[in-house]
């Protein structure tokens, strides 16, 4: 094992990447779970029967859409931690706190107050993260990554409600003091095709010294 996979195993057992829908946080787990080779948690929203309705009818589907979220996300980190898998590296695309972001934008205020009785009780089966990764990205990148990745529910997203969910994130993170957190400005990190650009964003996480900082890559 190579010092720097051992400093980040070390130093951060549990990774937790977020950002909005098109963001690309699940392909940045998927290439950090593959370089360093440990457990790789995947939100599962293909899964969710709700979500291609929720997009053509929001106010009929939103609640049933966000518990069935809930529900998965919280079996899922209960099934990690029965199996212990806590115990070694994980790095997972989503983490439970991100409910609170999508249930205040889409419910109304009977709904939330019953979704939220839910939520109180369910979080505290949830593992604390050692290092969350924000990807901030712009309303309109978000837009032409979704188009690009052509999954067919997806292309119903209105821009209104990106630009809505995107500041929702960019209000959530501006207060989380959960855990360490390291903001990066993605519009131009293309993790995807580029290895140079994970190089770049593993180099960043390893200098984090504070509790929360930010990167913003130059390219030029």
């Amino acid at each position: 094992m190579s010092e720097v996979r051992t400093d980040l195993i070390e130093k951060y057992p549990y990774i937790v990447i977020e950002g909005p829908i098109g963001c690309g946080k699940t392909t940045l787990a998927r290439k950090l779970a593959d370089k360093y080779e440990v457990n790789l948690l995947l939100e599962n929203a293909e899964a969710n029967p709700f979500l291609s309705r929720f997009y053509q009818d929001a106010p009929r589907y939103a609640l049933p859409t966000q518990l069935f979220f809930l529900f998965q996300r919280v079996n899922q980190i209960r099934d990690m931690n029965q199996r212990d898998m806590f115990a070694q590296c994980t790095i997972a695309d989503f983490f439970l706190e991100k409910d609170l972001i999508f249930a205040r934008l889409n419910l109304d205020h009977e709904e939330y107050a019953l979704y939220h009785q839910m939520y109180q009780h369910l979080q505290l089966q949830a593992t604390k993260p050692d290092l969350v990764i924000y990807l901030q990205t712009p309303v309109e990148a978000l837009a032409e990554r979704i188009m690009q990745r052509n999954i067919s529910y997806e292309q119903d997203i209105p821009q209104e409600y990106l630009t809505r969910l995107a500041n929702a994130y960019s209000e959530f993170f501006h207060q989380y003091d959960s855990s360490p957190l390291l903001i990066v400005n993605n519009e131009k990190l293309n993790i995807a095709n580029d290895d140079a650009s994970l190089d770049l964003l593993i180099a960043r996480i390893l200098q984090i010294r504070g509790q929360r900082e930010y990167f913003n890559p130059n390219f030029e």
